[in-house]
């Protein structure tokens, strides 16, 4: 709009000044007509006759100016339609770049918020981590601890197994000198059972006789090797 009002302001202030162009022209001939110093009617005709063919032609290259101004104003409307064209598309697109602009602006909120989201989760994560990991260090030294304690118990065991085996041996090594007394017991009640039968079929045996016999001191022995393996045992 701006562009065409300016073409006609050209146009119309054309048309003015050769309209005074016109005017003044007409002024200085009928000035010069009226004139003290009057030419004659021939020089008057001929140069009135060169006057208007020069108006002629200004009129004629008049209608060729404005001819070419109407042209350039029509160049200068289409120019400016095209323009015009060209700023609506323009800014249809930047009303698009502008929506595209806000809806990345609001992804990026959205992405940041998620992105905010993830790091949390990761710091998290890391502390469970940490957690678990002195959880575990923990859990390992325990574990280090019972299997030392399992050793020590294994070891305890095999020192038990040991001593009882040991022990086993020194009951069943008693058990037989045990056996061994019994056994020399019943000898010994024996011949002391004999002993007092020969002393109730004898009792007129002088003393001299008791201490010769060869089965006198056999009691006393028997008690004597007893006596020491209980001892022994």
């Amino acid at each position: 709009m701006a562009s065409s009002s300016s073409s006609q302001t050209v146009r119309s202030l054309v048309i003015v000044v050769l309209a005074l162009w016109s005017i003044i022209s007409l002024i200085i001939i009928v000035v010069w007509a009226t004139s003290p110093d009057m030419k004659s009617a021939s020089q008057c005709r001929a140069e009135l006759q060169e006057a208007t063919e020069k108006l002629e032609g200004a009129k004629v290259v008049h209608a060729k100016n404005q001819a070419k101004l109407e042209e350039m104003v029509l160049e200068a409307r289409e120019n400016v339609s095209r323009q015009q064209h060209n700023i609506q598309v323009l800014l249809l697109e930047l009303a698009a770049a502008n929506a595209s602009l806000d809806d990345c602006k609001q992804e990026n909120v959205v992405l940041k918020g998620n992105i905010s989201a993830l790091e949390q989760q990761i710091e998290q994560h890391r502390q469970t981590e940490l957690n678990l990991t002195a959880q575990i260090e923990l859990q390992q030294d325990h574990i280090e601890v019972l299997q030392v304690n399992v050793t020590q118990a294994f070891h305890q065991t095999q020192s038990c197994l040991s001593l009882n085996a040991a022990a086993e041996s020194q009951k069943d090594a008693a058990q037989s000198q045990t056996a061994l007394c019994e056994t020399s017991k019943h000898f010994l009640e024996r011949q002391l059972l004999k002993c007092k039968v020969v002393d109730q079929q004898a009792p007129q045996q002088t003393q001299t006789d008791k201490n010769s016999s060869p089965l006198a001191g056999a009691p006393t022995l028997l008690l004597l090797l007893c006596s020491s393996l209980l001892l022994l045992t």
